[in-house]
């Protein structure tokens, strides 16, 4: 009987239970600065993602209260992450803020529905050169996006597509603004050697305060021309003033279409956005489990982060997940039950409502400067190395997911990665399973079916031809076993066919020794099983293979399946 509490267990009902003092005051602590350090990469992914810094805000208050609250995490922090920039920009553009409110509300639906189905497991078995490769490829995205504000060019409507972007970028070198230049550079270096002096103080809000301050004085107190032209954030955004009213999503239909073809529509975008969100918050809970010695509950998680995002779009916000940067800063200062993450919510909650016009004065050169290094941590470039010198059908699973992700989207990008991972992988199995042809004598001090202390081999008898599969016996070998058949022009009377080693069999495995069995009757020759184990044995009486060979026919092991066959001659 299926119950929802084996399911959806949050971690903070059980934390609360022995809650004391000491832990309050070191959740409280972590909580604090995780909110501190939340603020400018609130800001800046929220600009990223085309919508604003107040959305960007609000994401990572409601969507971070609820996914501490409600997951399966002890230390998660949630909120808007470097991810979910690209996916999020492409449906703006296509299907504008209310293709995006839908699409958030869809994937946060999946979510639930996999946590429910229990999937939260299946999730963790994406192969990783998929995952490398497109959070690399998120990373070259979110760095090309930024040039435009780092250099201070100016530019309006830069194109979507990467390439055209930097043809765009080139084409526009005479446009930098040095001064705006130079306010990115200086917030690279700060942010940069920040940790070597002391890393409990992040460095992009030590970058964003110091910037802020030199422009600001600038501004202020100085008539340099190449100052004022710095835009900062309250040049180009309505600056956030408080939690907006939740709202309904407002389309705009065109004609013909209708609420459901745009649903259809957003349907693979709202998937790229569960899969990722899904993969990065499992992601960043098994690092935090490693950390803290715990056991997160992924199918609690998933339902968490899917009502953070069901609910979050309503109030304006973006897609949410747990984002690990912040979670490891929680862990770092203290942080060990939901509390911290939830004073984390309330930090960033008074910033919104009482320091609006401060977040305004922050100048767009050091955000883009944040989001580089964002972009730097995410690219995961000594992973493309060490995976370079391994397989070479892993690097390959790796670069097409790469390049698909930067030239075309993720959705292709995670759809072809997975597939060719998947396709590879039945190469690499189906190569690895062997199949050997006996027809004179077996050893048997090197069978594993039967234990026999003795010098004396076992003898084939005349007519008689041996078989054996080491391996699963499924649709990627079905013709390899063919061939080497194919190869003994001989027509034996009998073939054993040895399956002690054959751990499963698939549909079309069956199929195929059913195809065996009828073929090798018209030719007159007899087949004995040997060696099925329980599992595979089930599988065949299932498939009906009784009526196809008599039940003796299918032995427990070689001897018995060689004296059956004499008494088949």
């Amino acid at each position: 009987m299926y119950n929802i509490k084996d399911v959806f267990q949050p971690r903070i009902i059980e934390c609360l239970k022995n809650y004391g003092k000491q832990q309050f005051t070191a959740d409280m602590m972590a909580g604090v600065i995780v909110g501190i350090v939340a603020i400018p990469l609130a800001i800046a992914f929220g600009i990223a993602s085309g919508v604003g810094p107040t959305e960007g805000l609000i994401t990572a208050i409601i969507a971070g209260f609820i996914i501490s609250a409600l997951g399966g995490t002890k230390v998660q922090i949630g909120g808007p992450t470097g991810a979910f920039i690209v996916i999020i920009y492409g449906i703006i553009q296509e299907f504008g803020l209310a293709g995006l409110m839908i699409a958030t509300i869809l994937a946060g639906i999946m979510l639930i529905v996999m946590g429910l189905t229990k999937m939260g497991s299946i999730i963790k078995f994406v192969p990783y050169p998929v995952i490398i490769g497109f959070t690399g490829g998120i990373a070259l995205t979110i760095f090309s996006t930024q040039m435009n504000d780092f250099f201070g060019m100016g530019i309006e409507g830069v194109p979507a597509d990467f390439i055209e972007k930097w043809i765009c970028y080139f084409s526009n070198l005479s446009s930098i603004n040095w001064g705006a230049f130079a306010i990115g550079v200086l917030s690279l270096l700060i942010i940069i050697f920040t940790p070597k002096v002391s890393k409990k103080i992040p460095g992009s809000l030590v970058a964003i305060i110091i910037m802020t301050l030199v422009v600001w004085i600038l501004k202020e107190f100085t008539n340099f021309e190449f100052v004022n032209s710095i835009k900062t954030i309250g040049d180009l955004y309505e600056l956030p003033s408080g939690i907006p009213a939740p709202k309904l999503p407002e389309m705009n239909l065109a004609e013909g279409e209708t609420i459901w073809s745009v649903i259809r529509s957003l349907m693979p975008a709202a998937f790229t956005i569960a899969m990722l969100g899904a993969i990065e918050s499992l992601l960043s809970a098994m690092v935090a489990d490693g950390v803290i010695s715990d056991k997160h509950n992924s199918n609690t998680e998933l339902i968490g982060q899917g009502i953070a995002n069901v609910v979050v779009p309503f109030f304006g916000g973006i897609p949410a997940t747990g984002a690990i940067a912040r979670t490891m800063t929680n862990i770092n200062n203290g942080g060990r039950t939901p509390v911290a993450g939830i004073v984390h919510a309330l930090i960033l909650m008074l910033v919104l409502l009482f320091m609006g016009p401060l977040v305004g004065l922050i100048p767009m050169p050091c955000l883009a400067a944040v989001l580089i290094i964002v972009a730097y941590n995410m690219s995961g470039w000594r992973t493309f190395v060490s995976l370079y010198k391994g397989p070479k059908s892993d690097f390959a699973v790796l670069m097409t997911t790469f390049v698909l992700t930067v030239i075309f989207d993720l959705t292709i990008a995670i759809e072809i990665g997975l597939l060719l991972a998947v396709v590879l992988f039945l190469k690499r199995t189906s190569e690895s399973v062997e199949i050997k042809h006996f027809h004179d004598e077996i050893d048997p001090n090197q069978e594993l079916d039967i234990k026999i202390n003795t010098e004396e081999k076992l003898s084939i008898p005349e007519s008689v031809d041996v078989y054996e599969i080491d391996g699963p016996y499924f649709f990627g070998i079905a013709n390899k076993f063919e061939e080497v058949m194919s190869r003994i022009s001989k027509k034996p009377k009998v073939r054993i066919i040895r399956m002690r080693r054959v751990p499963f069999m698939d549909s079309t495995g069956i199929h195929n020794l059913e195809v065996l069995i009828e073929q090798s009757k018209k030719e007159g020759v007899q087949i004995v099983l040997s060696g099925v184990n329980p599992n595979v044995r089930t599988a065949l009486e299932n498939a009906g293979f009784t009526k196809l060979i008599p039940t003796e026919n299918i032995c427990s092991n070689i001897n018995v399946a060689l004296e059956r066959s004499k008494e088949l001659i």
